[in-house]
């Protein structure tokens, strides 16, 4: 046998998909889902679970994500746990990196293998990656832009991805919103899923919520309907005036992706309007971030971002550490907080800020995700907290 090895020579595997970043480097691995390129921003995640609400979290446009756990995709994949809100709209990452071949799903209830899930996507997989040394490569230079490449028959034209990865201008200065936002208002009433029985349906809402949505995902809205909240959901363009018309008990300001300093050029005046109104508001991620902006406040570009189900974050509020769930690559400028706004939450691993409460209005925001889809429960009091506010506004 070994002598027929030998006389039929060894084969070396072809790469069939490479990351080329900005500055030329370029590492090599195994192309899987959807043939093709793509351009982003290349980040890093540290989850062990929840791979498919990461790659639909619309606050991922534009990004490529690296997953650090090396066994990406071993439970399928299934219509449950997607986060985009429209199913027949695709978006969210634009690529994802593994270190390890996906395996066959061994999952009850999984309906189909990560593979065939992010061909029927158009989304790019790279595997036989060191994810490890691509990590610290980011964590050492920060987030480059790269095109993440696929090709069957492993022939690429190395000279024109490098050209389209140092010619792209970066998330930086780049409103993402539009591309996930909502193309039409609509209503919400779906609760959180549980074993056996699937996800409810809120039958008696106490409160009329409107959710400004810069790419909000699922299992927020369901959250604030498991409240006890009516969401109607509308898109980010829309004014105070109309908000307002709705005589909301509530406002969310939803999470997203992109710089929220452009974001904030047409969402911020609304934002201004509905606190000067003294709604009860409540922001997330993005929203946090516009909420900051919305009162004099500054965001500014993270070196690496955060990314992952197991951030430790100080709630100054409780006195409590939380493990929560993180994802952005800008942040509040805690410095830069004028006088009515008080941080309430920091992240123990850099110290940036992660909360704020404003002293003069009922409003207050965080940059964490409480409602977890991936992630610990931990923070999840923050959404009857809302609600508490919205009781106190209305019996004012």
């Amino acid at each position: 046998m070994q002598d027929q090895v030998l006389a039929a020579g060894w084969r070396t595997p072809i790469h069939t998909a490479l990351l080329v970043m900005a500055d030329g480097t370029t590492i090599e691995g195994f192309g899987f889902g959807a043939p093709g390129k793509a351009v982003g921003e290349v980040c890093f995640n540290t989850a062990m679970t929840g791979y498919q609400e990461i790659l639909t979290d619309p606050s991922y446009a534009g990004q490529i994500v690296t997953f650090t756990f090396p066994h990406i995709g071993n439970v399928g994949v299934n219509d449950e746990d997607v986060e985009t809100v429209e199913f027949e709209r695709v978006f969210g990452a634009r690529g994802v990196i593994v270190q390890a071949p996906v395996t066959a799903p061994s999952n009850f209830r999984a309906q189909k293998g990560l593979d065939a899930w992010l061909k029927a996507r158009g989304m790019i997989g790279l595997y036989g990656v060191d994810t490890r040394a691509l990590t610290a490569l980011i964590r050492e230079k920060g987030m480059p832009n790269a095109v993440i490449a696929y090709a069957l028959d492993g022939k690429f034209d190395l000279e024109a991805l490098k050209a389209e990865a140092a010619g792209w201008p970066g998330i930086d200065g780049m409103d993402l919103v539009p591309g996930v936002t909502a193309a039409q208002s609509y209503g919400w009433s779906e609760t959180t899923w549980r074993l056996g029985e699937g996800f409810g349906v809120q039958p008696a809402p106490r409160f009329k919520v409107v959710a400004l949505d810069f790419g909000v995902k699922r299992n927020i809205l369901r959250l604030l309907a498991e409240a006890g909240c009516a969401v109607k959901v509308v898109p980010a363009t829309t004014g105070a005036e109309e908000i307002l018309a709705e005589k909301p008990d509530g406002v969310f300001l939803s999470n997203g992706p992109g710089d929220p300093a452009e974001t904030g050029k047409y969402a911020v005046p609304t934002i201004q309007k509905i606190l000067e109104a003294r709604i009860p508001t409540f922001g997330i991620c993005l929203g946090h971030q516009m909420m900051a902006l919305a009162v004099g406040a500054q965001t500014t570009k993270m070196h690496q971002g955060h990314h992952g189900a197991n951030h430790p974050v100080q709630d100054f509020t409780t006195h409590k550490v939380e493990i929560v769930s993180m994802n952005h690559g800008f942040a509040v400028d805690a410095a830069s907080l004028p006088a009515n706004a008080v941080e309430t939450h920091k992240s123990l691993f850099d110290g940036s800020n992660c909360g704020i409460a404003l002293t003069d209005r009922p409003a207050f925001s965080v940059q964490h995700h409480p409602e977890a889809s991936p992630g610990p429960q931990d923070s999840h009091y923050l959404f009857a907290r809302f609600v508490e506010m919205m009781e106190k506004h209305k019996a004012a």
